[in-house]
């Protein structure tokens, strides 16, 4: 059995994709999706043992995947990884600007030093990482670049860290997208919203609780899964997206809306049911979040 896309076969055959944080969560699901269609995909991360765990099962399933270790905060790592992958694959068609990480504490516990790593990998080296990617290869060839920011409409409470570099990454899209489509490059941002990736088994147990009860506020009634964020990243990847830059897609349930005091109606099992709401359950290798077996 194998990833079960919503889009043909093929869509991405040649094409080299650069995926960061893809040793977990939503950038292995994304990075499966994409070598399911055909991508030689780069998985990039700090941790080598996660990378590649994640490039041995997208073997298995019959996709190329390279692993590139990095740590997207350091300027000389980015660039010198970039040039290895250029240097072994030629050009980069497309980034998936997925690593990315918090804790929840309310601001005035969080020191300069937590607020500078939150921003760091959350803003900085997302930049970092379009900008030698752009540089390198797509000032040149041209391609396609998706920052995953987040649900921050409204903020973020308990991780204002965060929400403030989610924010400075949405403006970073849309200054990028408007800096470099003279050279046919397109870029675009996807923010998920409450999304059962294995991202939340970093929260702490006493968490759980609080999380689960988090799908009552969400219009359409439950959490995301991956699959359902990887295809939104997919889609702006595409040639499908060609008239499509300095956007930024939410994968949410409608839940922003819901700050803006409508009161949220539980859908009835009839609703819940129908084909136009369902879970999109495309990741053969999804596991649930810890969190939620509670």
């Amino acid at each position: 059995m194998g990833f079960a896309s919503a889009f043909r076969p093929g869509l991405f055959a040649g094409k080299v994709v650069v995926v960061t944080g893809g040793g977990s969560g939503i950038g292995r699901c994304t990075a499966h999706e994409l070598a399911s269609l055909g991508a030689r995909v780069v998985l990039v991360g700090r941790k080598p043992e996660k990378l590649q765990a994640v490039q041995q099962e997208i073997t298995d399933d019959g996709g190329q995947a390279d692993t590139a270790p990095c740590d997207i905060r350091q300027e000389d790592a980015v660039r010198a990884m970039v040039a290895q992958v250029v240097a072994a694959r030629g050009r980069i068609d497309g980034l998936v600007n997925n690593a990315g990480g918090q804790y929840i504490t309310p601001l005035e516990a969080i020191s300069a030093k937590g607020w500078q790593a939150v921003i760091d990998t959350n803003l900085t080296g997302g930049f970092l990482v379009a900008r030698e990617c752009y540089l390198q290869s797509m000032r040149t060839h041209g391609g396609a670049i998706v920052n995953i920011v987040a649900d921050m409409w409204g903020s973020m409470p308990g991780m204002g860290h965060s929400g403030a570099a989610r924010a400075g990454m949405v403006s970073f899209t849309e200054t990028a997208a408007a800096e470099w489509a003279h050279q046919g490059v397109r870029v675009n941002a996807v923010a998920p919203g409450y999304i059962a990736s294995s991202g939340m088994d970093h929260y702490p147990p006493e968490f759980g609780p609080h999380l689960r009860a988090m799908a009552e506020t969400v219009p359409l009634g439950r959490f995301g899964n991956e699959a359902e964020t990887s295809a939104g990243i997919v889609f702006l990847l595409s040639a499908a997206a060609s008239f499509i830059t300095g956007t930024t897609l939410r994968i949410d349930g409608g839940r922003p809306q819901v700050r803006l005091g409508w009161d949220v109606k539980a859908l009835t099992p009839q609703a819940a049911a129908r084909a136009a709401v369902q879970p999109f359950d495309g990741f053969h290798r999804a596991v649930t979040p810890r969190l939620f077996d509670q």
